[in-house]
């Protein structure tokens, strides 16, 4: 019976946690680069990532802080583009954007702090690696479904590759032979196959995104194996949160440095995820 207990206990813990979490870094995931950032400087430790800092590991698209952050200068002279951002809901829109900062700077900010003095910078990057690895399948799977089957191809190779040389996907393997990963979702397969991306939304504990990008990620969530490996609900609940709180103390600085330039963070966020997410799709 204690032992029940303490189990239900844990559970409860866990789901709350995960609950917590997933909204706290709503804003953190909004701003952040596709790949992890790079250990700190003199790290001995090669992760298999490209050296440079928090960028974009993939070429094509600048990191999404960078968009954001030059968004509010770019307002007078592409004004063509800011006015195809739709934003029906904004009152709305703000005072969810507003509940999910405050859940960041007061629960998610604090946990990663104390996670980046527990554990070292590049085992953070490591284990990045190794869920990024494990999605593959969304990535490969949506490439097909968009008719870019190099990048079909390439996220098998580095899937076979990461896996047995790179141990697990702890390490980047596939970068010694410039195997670079391709970046599909859902959303961007809806938006190849024409469809529009309809209100941006901000809704409490999930990330800012477009109708479209909400439906996408619905279905790429349908993809990961984790969903279908793990036998119990909490323990994917728990994973998505050790996921993303690794997430969050990669990108501390980053982060930091994002809050700390902007004057408008709403609208920052909002101009530099809609414009990053159609600079993807053009790829």
């Amino acid at each position: 019976m204690v032992f029940d207990s303490l189990g239900r206990t844990a559970l409860l813990t866990l789901a709350i946690a995960g609950v917590l979490l997933g909204g706290c870094g709503t804003l953190a995931r909004a701003t952040r680069v596709d790949e992890p950032t790079t250990p700190a400087e003199g790290s001995r430790l090669d992760t298999g990532l490209r050296e440079g800092g928090a960028t974009d590991g993939d070429a094509g698209a600048a990191p999404a802080v960078a968009q954001a952050q030059r968004a509010p200068q770019d307002a007078s002279g592409n004004n063509e583009e800011v006015d195809e951002e739709y934003d029906p809901w904004e009152p709305f829109n703000e005072r969810m954007f507003e509940f999910n900062r405050r859940l960041d700077r007061y629960i998610l900010k604090p946990a990663a702090q104390v996670y980046n003095k527990i554990m070292p910078e590049p085992f953070q990057v490591l284990i990045s690696n190794g869920f990024d690895n494990i999605r593959f399948v969304k990535r490969a799977a949506n490439s097909m479904l968009q008719g870019k089957w190099n990048g079909a191809g390439r996220e098998v190779a580095r899937f076979l590759i990461n896996s047995t040389l790179g141990i697990g996907g702890l390490f980047d393997a596939a970068k010694y032979w410039d195997i670079q990963k391709s970046r599909e979702d859902f959303g961007q397969t809806l938006a190849v196959w024409g469809s529009g991306p309809g209100p941006y939304l901000v809704m409490p504990f999930l990330e800012p995104l477009t109708v479209r990008d909400g439906i996408g990620k619905a279905v790429d969530g349908a993809m990961d194996p984790l969903s279908y490996v793990l036998p119990f609900l909490w323990t994917g609940v728990g994973m998505s949160a050790g996921d993303l709180l690794n997430d969050r103390s990669l990108n501390l600085d980053l982060f930091q440095g994002f809050e700390e330039s902007v004057i408008d963070m709403y609208s920052a966020v909002r101009n530099g995820y809609l414009r990053r997410r159609e600079e993807l799709i053009k790829e």
